[in-house]
């Protein structure tokens, strides 16, 4: 019997894990996957938006500027990488300058803090690759980027640090009410709770259809990316957007906290709630328009590409808060772009709708800070000798790319919420990030998660389920 389940494990979810467990609750999360940071908070943009673009008056948009407000706190208290190198809303053609003055006074309306709207000549200085036909740009230097992985997985350890379980591999099936609760049937069995919260991203609306006659749509909208190698970094140090159209706000260039240029997302409604699958035509469809904001982009550089689907409700809006019908199920519905941002408020507002419930005592052995895993490239030389003397596994690099240890990676084993798959390593860590993809080191991350969980090779898996990763050893044969 729990006073709170939350049912997903992205960032909405983890974030409100956190922030409830400031409480004296029994709270759990439950996830389908074999990890958090498994669907949309996996695979989207990185982005910290200023605020600009979300209808004035709307939840999204009042959520979405008070995330970027609280961001860097938050990145330090639990030690995420972030950076503010603002964004440019790029304009292409002279007679869509009004557009950009209505995007203006939209942010302005929002609360955007410091936005103007630049010339081309000031504009070719911040960004000396802009295409030759860009005339004009909105700036937001409150723009940022983020690690999507970091924040989640900072969110979830925190969290689960502070009394929080976590139950993956457990999907839920269905819902009943009994006596004082909610029984949820799930995969695993039976869960018993006072309060649900419904933060399961594309199944959102699956969810909450079960429990109330006022139905709720999602569609999940498919964005591809391209990734280019870290030899591209400096191309672009802004986060360069074109002007917002039906899906969104197109296709954008962007470097990431971590040296690389992400290019993307295309916007493809579909059916399939696990569509995230690349296409050759999306994939040409990005570059073209990318090239329309920044010109000459190396392409060759691209190590990778991958899909991530979006959430997006019928009216484009979050969907917070209590479900009038179903009384204790809180819906944390419809959090698309700019969720990501909005999410750090995302998890307070959870919090105070079921603190305003329950009036629950404060968590006297709250912790609200969090060290993440040691990255030996911060330190200098003689600190890294040190460190080597210490623990000799931080001098064996596993990961050339990336220049990632043998002991960072089993740091990421056995800490909290620690990773039990390759992608689980490589979202904790970078290894396999890099240029060859994980082609060097995934058999020595195999090797040493094998040796960390006490299972065979033959058992570790990609991402969970059935992904296994090799059918056995050629000597057991």
């Amino acid at each position: 019997m729990y006073d709170v389940v939350i049912i997903g494990a992205g960032v909405s979810g983890c974030a409100a894990a956190r922030e409830l467990s400031r409480y004296q609750l029994n709270i759990c999360v439950i996830e389908k996957e074999e990890d958090v940071c498994c669907g949309t908070s996996k695979a989207n943009s990185a982005i910290v938006h200023a605020g600009f673009d979300a209808p004035g008056g709307s939840l999204m948009a009042k959520l979405n500027v008070e995330g970027n407000e609280r961001m860097e706190e938050l990145s330090k208290e639990l030690d995420v990488p972030f950076r503010r190198n603002g964004s440019l809303v790029v304009c292409l053609h002279e007679e869509e300058l009004p557009g950009l003055k209505t995007l203006y006074e939209r942010g302005l309306k929002n609360g955007v803090r410091n936005l103007r709207i630049i010339d081309r000549e000031e504009l070719k200085e911040l960004e000396p690759n802009i295409s030759d036909d860009a005339v004009a740009a909105l700036y937001a230097p409150t723009a940022g980027i983020i690690c999507p992985f970091a924040l989640n997985l900072a969110l979830a350890e925190n969290a689960a640090v502070n009394g929080v379980e976590f139950w993956f591999d457990t999907e839920v099936t269905g819902f009943g009410r009994g006596e004082g609760c909610w029984n949820i049937h799930t995969s695993q069995g039976e869960f018993k709770s006072r309060y649900v919260v419904n933060a399961a991203g594309v199944y959102a609306d699956l969810l909450h259809n079960m429990v109330s006659g006022r139905k709720l749509h999602i569609t999940p909208r498919r964005g591809e990316y391209c990734l280019l190698d870290r030899s591209a970094a400096g191309f672009v140090t802004h986060t360069m957007f074109q002007l917002p159209g039906k899906y969104g706000k197109g296709v954008l260039v962007t470097p990431t906290v971590h040296g690389n240029i992400l290019i993307g997302p295309t916007a493809e409604d579909l059916e399939d709630r696990e569509g995230t699958n690349t296409t050759q035509a999306g994939i040409q469809e990005l570059m073209k328009k990318a090239e329309a904001t920044v010109k000459g982009i190396p392409f060759h550089e691209v190590i990778t590409s991958f899909a991530g689907l979006r959430a997006h409700e019928d009216g484009h809006e979050f969907c917070i808060g209590e479900v009038e019908d179903a009384p204790g199920f809180i819906d944390c519905a419809g959090i698309e772009s700019p969720g990501l941002t909005a999410s750090p408020v995302i998890g307070s507002m959870v919090a105070d709708i079921i603190y305003r419930l329950e009036q629950p005592r404060l968590n006297p052995d709250f912790t609200g800070s969090r060290k993440g895993i040691l990255d030996p490239k911060t330190l200098s030389t003689e600190e890294h000798a040190a460190l080597i003397r210490t623990n000799p596994a931080y001098g064996n690099i596993v990961c050339r790319c990336e220049m990632i240890t043998e002991g960072e990676i089993l740091d990421a084993v056995n800490r909290p919420l620690g990773a039990k798959s390759l992608d689980g390593v490589k979202r904790r860590t970078r290894a396999g990030m890099g240029r060859c993809q994980g082609g060097f080191c995934s058999p020595k991350v195999m090797e040493l998660l094998a040796g960390e969980r006490n299972i065979k090779i033959s058992e570790i898996t990609k991402s969970g389920g059935a992904s296994q990763m090799i059918a056995g050893i050629n000597k057991d044969r």
